[in-house]
């Protein structure tokens, strides 16, 4: 039987629950487009079956930023995901800050693996540098779902060479998380 994962890509095309914005990128642009190409990976692969949160650019889930939470966890639970995977981008006031991260909602948890290997996947594929894997029960979609959840942070959008990244190749982002749910099922 495949295995199910939802992927969530993070944040509504406008509010509520728009994403960050800086150097002109948009997050929920991003996160739409890398979800997008690592969704296609994913069904190429026979081990896989996969959902996504939002099907279009200009998909809006939910009336409020709680509401839109509460849709992305919904639609994985009910489907019965496997694992829940958010696409996020972080922004800092600092714009020498750079790198990809990870939140899982415990260390005990299997996501918290998982994180790792999305990160080295990333890291491998698109040289990011790994900030590691941290441990955020409060994350509704980390709490609230009914598998094991990774809310991923890509890159910085105030980081220059990070947002040259994200927007310049968004199929490496897909890529790299992709190889590293491989590695994690020991596909790879």
């Amino acid at each position: 039987m495949a295995i199910k994962i939802f992927i969530d890509q993070g944040h509504n095309p406008q509010n509520p629950n728009a994403g960050a914005e800086a150097n002109g990128v948009r997050e929920q642009d991003v996160t739409y487009e890398v979800g997008v190409r690592l969704g296609n990976l994913l069904r190429s692969n026979p081990n896989f079956d996969v959902r996504l949160s939002r099907n279009s650019p200009t998909e809006q889930l939910g009336t409020s930023n709680l509401t839109s939470l509460q849709t992305r966890v919904n639609l994985a639970n009910s489907w019965g995901a496997d694992y829940f995977i958010s696409l996020h981008c972080n922004s800092n006031p600092n714009p020498n800050i750079s790198g990809s991260e990870a939140y899982v909602y415990s260390m005990e948890s299997p996501a918290y693996t998982m994180g790792e290997r999305i990160l080295d996947g990333l890291n491998y594929r698109m040289g990011m540098i790994d900030r590691g894997v941290f441990v955020r029960p409060s994350l509704y979609v980390l709490r609230a779902t009914a598998m094991p959840a990774v809310l991923v942070e890509m890159g910085y959008l105030t980081n220059a060479n990070d947002v040259y990244l994200l927007t310049s190749d968004p199929e490496g982002f897909a890529r790299g998380i992709y190889n590293g749910i491989l590695s994690y099922y020991g596909l790879l």
